[in-house]
């Protein structure tokens, strides 16, 4: 009876196939999966608010706000690993696994990366205005408010994860950066989990509790502030110069550093590095 997961040095070889094959995907078909992903992680997002919407104002422990908001966020990716789309943070772990093989190129490196961001970008603004505000499902208070105080943190820097209606205090440049570090190499290992599992239970499971933990620790996530923020300057609360500047930009930088330093180039050396016919064993 065969095993039902994969090797951590077969899971490596996988990513390297998976990185092949995002070489060579028509660009038609990287539009219309990266607007799919950024539109699957932002239903995360939406359902985290809605659950939470309303609990830090009425007085809930902030680790109990915290632990519902990460137990159902975790359904974007589970959706973007099964149903199969192009997210970014993703393939910040898989495209450098095919370089650094010679399965993949520089070049298709960048277009993919850029591609799944531009796209991401587009879907998960497209839920953010049409699902979340133009539905009204978050223009009512609490959830309006506790919208456009997720957005106000993001976006301006915040002490807390949800505060009652207001910023507390401001994060820097550089602590949006490692806290965008801390969330794509747990991202990208809820991924590499997720692809060592053969089966649909075994999959959920690897991607739900390193997304759990990213989101209740209150790491950054470029596609997911990519819902949250937006629904906060459409409800008014913040600007797009200061969604772009203050949290785009290092949170995208920090999503790199975390999932093809911390992922991808640890596993390919230790498991792939000089093995172009034989890996080792874990």
């Amino acid at each position: 009876m065969g095993s039902s997961f994969k090797s951590p040095a077969d899971t490596a070889k996988a990513c390297v196939d998976i990185a092949e094959l995002k070489e060579k995907s028509p660009l038609g078909n990287l539009i219309l999966l990266s607007f799919l992903a950024g539109a699957y992680i932002a239903f995360g997002g939406l359902l985290a608010e809605v659950v939470t919407g309303g609990m830090a104002a009425a007085g809930a422990p902030p680790g109990l706000v915290k632990l519902i908001f990460g137990a159902v966020f975790p359904v974007g990716l589970i959706l973007v690993v099964i149903a199969g789309s192009e997210l970014f943070t993703g393939n910040i772990m898989y495209m450098p696994f095919g370089v650094l093989k010679n399965k993949a190129s520089i070049l298709g490196l960048i277009r993919n990366w850029v591609g799944s961001w531009v796209f991401n970008l587009v879907g998960a603004v497209f839920v953010a205005y049409f699902l979340a505000v133009a539905t009204g499902i978050l223009t009512a208070d609490p959830w309006a408010a506790t919208a456009m105080t997720i957005a106000k943190t993001k976006a301006l820097g915040g002490a807390s994860f949800i505060a009652a209606g207001k910023v507390t205090s401001s994060l820097t440049w550089t602590q949006v950066f490692w806290r965008a570090v801390g969330c794509n190499w747990l991202v990208c290992l809820a991924v590499y989990v997720a692809i060592a599992s053969d089966d649909i239970i075994g999959k959920i499971v690897g991607i739900w509790f390193p997304i759990f933990a990213f989101v209740a620790i209150g790491f950054e996530h470029v596609v997911a502030n990519m819902f949250f923020i937006p629904v906060g300057i459409f409800l008014g609360a913040v600007t797009w110069s200061q969604f772009f500047i203050n949290n785009m930009i290092p949170a995208t930088l920090g999503n790199i550093v975390g999932g093809a330093v911390f992922v991808t180039c640890i596993y390919w050396y230790t498991y792939l590095r000089g093995t172009d016919k034989t890996i080792p064993a874990d």
